[in-house]
């Protein structure tokens, strides 16, 4: 609240002027981080306070926005305060995604703002609101165009050393793959596509048996799965056995919130079986009863070995269009979702997430 007062100038009247806003908090995607591993030691984030308003009419200067960098992939979910459910307030796929999390409170309303014909000289002055506080839990899911599956000692890791500048670690014990593992491949005529080496899966793994509920959310956004079953005597297991329960896993496993991206339920996803380990093949009719099993279900069937690298230049050309087709989907999901909130300007920043989500769901089904 302030009136002018200056000489020679006997009714000044008020001059008292607005509060700035407070910044607001915004995630965004970041093209050089890969994981979440800083916020475990930096957990919080505040954005500056507004300015105070001052005589003479001056606005105080509004909060510098906070950014807040994550890895492309990155979904947000937060509890409702009036359900207690969880919902999910922002997905980043792309790199550059920029979501509004918690928006700066209102500045105040300084005396100037109350002048009317009937109250020339207000003493009044509004205080602003304080700014959104929001606690977010983040889940990161790898962007992989094709996930490697199967059970442990299926040979995955070998496979993505082979295919890709990746370097997992390879042993020949269970479990010896603990974290995700990404790759690039490269074909010829400047083709790529990055691949996604899971955690060994076993029966149980949709309840968190193994390593399975926790990993099997990275091939959520997965557009092709290639399934490895390893077909040489030394495990002592029945390859359709385990094709079996694989398939049986990835049918029962329910995607957290928020994992709808427009694409068919994982167990519906475009599948290619690759018999592994063919250079220790030593009993071939273990190869021809899966080969045979496997196509009677209408899948393809690509045997390989990792060792040798006989087949693996075929498998890699047949999941290549399947590849192409996905990125080529997302593309116009992606160019639609902007060209919708480009046409509605009134949308709320915070729903921009949501709608944008929607969006690329509906163009992807069409």
């Amino acid at each position: 609240m302030s009136f002018r007062r200056e000489k020679f100038v006997p009714r000044g009247g008020p001059d008292g002027g607005n509060g700035g806003w407070g910044g607001s908090v915004y995630l965004v995607a970041a093209p050089n981080l890969n994981t979440l591993v800083s916020f475990r030691y930096h957990p919080e984030f505040k954005a500056a306070r507004g300015g105070n308003g001052e005589g003479q009419n001056r606005t105080g200067k509004s909060g510098k926005d906070v950014e807040v960098l994550v890895p492309a992939g990155t979904v947000a979910t937060t509890v409702d305060e009036h359900t207690g459910e969880r919902r999910q307030i922002a997905d980043l796929i792309y790199d550059g995604d920029r979501v509004l999390i918690a928006k700066g409170g209102r500045g105040g309303r300084g005396n100037a703002v109350f002048v009317s014909s009937i109250n020339q000289a207000p003493r009044r002055s509004d205080p602003g609101e304080p700014g959104e506080t929001v606690p977010l839990h983040l889940h990161l899911k790898l962007l992989a165009d094709v996930g490697l599956i199967g059970f442990p000692n299926a040979g995955k890791s070998t496979l993505i050393s082979v295919i890709s500048a990746a370097k997992p670690k390879i042993a020949d014990y269970p479990f010896t793959t603990l974290v995700p593992n990404l790759g690039v491949v490269d074909l010829r005529d400047d083709r790529s596509f990055v691949v996604a080496d899971v955690p060994g899966l076993i029966e149980g793994a949709h309840l968190g048996a193994g390593l399975g509920q926790r990993f099997l959310g990275h091939v959520e956004r997965s557009a092709v799965l290639i399934h490895l079953v390893d077909v040489s005597s030394t495990t002592g297991r029945d390859p359709i056995e385990d094709f079996e329960i694989i398939r049986r896993e990835l049918a029962l496993y329910e995607p957290d919130a928020g994992a709808d991206l427009g694409r068919a339920p994982i167990a519906d996803r475009i599948q290619i079986v690759a018999p592994s380990k063919i250079d220790s093949l030593d009993e071939p009719e273990r190869l021809e009863k899966l080969v045979a099993h496997v196509k009677a279900q209408g899948l393809p069937c690509i045997p390989i070995s990792a060792v040798t690298r006989e087949g693996v230049s075929t498998l890699l050309e047949a999941v290549w269009p399947h590849v192409a087709a996905s990125k080529a989907t997302a593309a116009a999901a992606r160019l639609a979702a902007q060209q919708a909130a480009l046409a509605n300007p009134e949308l709320d920043p915070r729903s921009h997430a949501a709608g944008l989500a929607a969006a690329e769901r509906r163009a992807a089904r069409e």
